[in-house]
């Protein structure tokens, strides 16, 4: 499930009126790139590398991205808010002397970046421009890079899927058919197509790893409470980073861009560069929180990842945390369903209709969250604290907990479009994201890592938990695993 804004920012906004050691061998020489379009196979590090020798100008980068952009997206549509001009003149001027300077990216539509638009995928934002930038946002833009477009994004990062009324349907790069997935779907697609190298994207139920298992990219949702000490506790599970080819890109800008303030809820991870010495115990499951079995795809590519870490010397031992899935799928739809409440409110203080500015999921879920009972959010978030001390309890005796991503491959574009009957779509969405928002609730960090295809070819990604502040353990799994399943030299058909 994807992310959604948080009841604070949208009241805000309406009284206004988001290639490492495997591509090594493909990347170099520096000097052997002189087409431009050589560019999209380099992973963010090494275009940043090349910018800081001297090798190219950030311009050169940003007119390289937006021609492979103006060339490719418009069977993809994931890149919803074009900033050409502004990222050419941002090229050409001073740019903060961050890991990334010069690096084209792009900033989900769900976030705000001063000047362009944030429409949140919704008929009701449609012609809202940002003021200023959101805190991590502008993190990340002192990082160096140089935002060229806005990402697409279902209405308010609400489903799974990428295809709103608003920005119309996002397709996989993969096999145009198919999803890539959502929140982060425009994102996603983005990356896998090599249109940026990196890109922005928000984790509120599985919007970071969802997308990045449908399009065979590594996507790491940080903890709750990285990012700030306003993302602690209450309805907020949402958090931001990025989807990226390789884990040198995710690790260096998680450094960048993580929370150094005093009152900061975890310290600060640093710099992450390699694998660790250390075997883990890893616990392994192939069924979901609620007891759902995969696609014969996914467990399959689940049952090969557990055997590569074993093979790695890794301890890996069949186990799952004891929770009630039923118990907490009501109260994750309680905190999810209480952001659409919180939109339908704003669209009728605006004096409009919300069926005509809101889209069909959208007002089911609005509807939902207004049949609870008084006191559901409390009960809703007390539940969520005792999933977190279950969580903590399992994480004493095993270091990560390997699951599938999602309980199946992409589904094709369509299958669960936000028009679909309430009901059937309800069920739809919580059958394929069976595996990720439990950690959202739980608050720990977890992350997708491309180690699968399914048999029509589409990427499967697989998820690893760690406890709550365990990044630089996920991090230094992931680059072993790129190190032993290099990824970053497959590239769709397509592009």
């Amino acid at each position: 499930m994807p992310q959604q804004l948080t009841r604070r920012a949208l009241l805000a906004r309406a009284a206004a009126a988001g290639v490492a050691v495997a591509l090594a061998p493909v990347i170099a020489p520096h000097r052997a790139f002189a087409a431009r379009d050589s560019f999209w196979r380099m992973d963010a590090t090494t275009q940043a590398e090349l910018v800081r020798r001297g090798e190219v100008s950030p311009l050169e980068l940003v007119e390289a991205a937006i021609a492979r952009i103006e060339r490719l997206d418009p069977a993809l549509n994931a890149v919803v808010a074009p900033l050409f001009d502004r990222a050419r003149d941002m090229a050409r001027g001073p740019l903060p002397d961050g890991p990334f300077r010069g690096v084209p990216y792009l900033i989900k539509d769900l976030n705000d970046l001063a000047g362009a638009p944030t429409s949140n995928g919704s008929r009701l934002f449609a012609e809202y421009v940002a003021a200023q930038s959101e805190p991590y946002v502008a993190r990340t833009l002192a990082a160096g890079v140089i935002p060229v477009g806005k990402s697409n994004t279902p209405e308010f990062g609400l489903i799974a899927t990428t295809e709103s009324l608003q920005l119309g349907p996002c397709r996989n790069p993969w096999n145009t058919e198919f999803t890539p997935g959502g929140s982060s779907g425009g994102a996603a697609a983005a990356v896998a197509a090599g249109l940026v190298p990196f890109a922005h994207a928000t984790d509120g139920g599985g919007s970071i790893r969802i997308p990045a298992s449908c399009c065979g990219l590594f996507g790491l949702k940080p903890s709750r409470g990285r990012l700030g000490p306003g993302e602690v506790g209450g309805g907020d599970i949402s958090v931001q980073h990025c989807v990226s080819r390789s884990v040198r890109d995710s690790a260096t800008l998680f450094a960048a861009a993580e929370y150094r303030g005093s009152d900061a809820v975890l310290p600060p991870l640093g710099l992450v560069t390699g694998p660790a010495k250390q075997r883990l115990r890893i616990a392994f499951s192939t069924r979901s929180y609620t007891g759902g079995a995969p696609h014969p795809d996914v467990e399959a590519a689940a049952q090969r990842a557990a055997r590569l870490c074993a093979d790695l010397g890794h301890e890996v031992v069949e186990a799952a945390p004891a929770i009630d899935g039923g118990q907490y799928i009501d109260a994750f739809m309680t905190v999810w369903s209480s952001f659409a409440a919180g939109v339908r409110k704003i669209a009728e203080q605006r004096g409009l209709d919300p069926a005509a500015v809101l889209e069909p999921w959208t007002l089911g879920l609005a509807a939902l969250y207004n049949r609870k009972p008084a006191g559901a959010m409390e009960a809703a978030i007390a539940h969520f604290a005792r999933v977190q001390h279950a969580y903590d309890a399992f994480f004493e005796r095993y270091d990560v907990l390997l699951t599938p991503t999602l309980a199946a491959p992409p589904v094709r574009v369509g299958e669960q479009a936000p028009t679909i009957e309430y009901a059937s779509l309800y069920e739809r969405v919580l059958d394929w994201v069976d595996y990720t928002p439990v950690h959202n609730g739980a608050g720990n960090a977890a992350m997708s890592v491309p180690l699968g295809t399914s048999s029509m070819g589409l990427p499967i990604g697989v998820q690893f938990a760690a406890p709550q502040g365990g990044e630089r353990r996920l991090f230094e799994l992931a680059y072993e695993l790129e190190a032993a399943a290099p990824w970053g030299g497959r590239w769709p058909g397509t592009v």
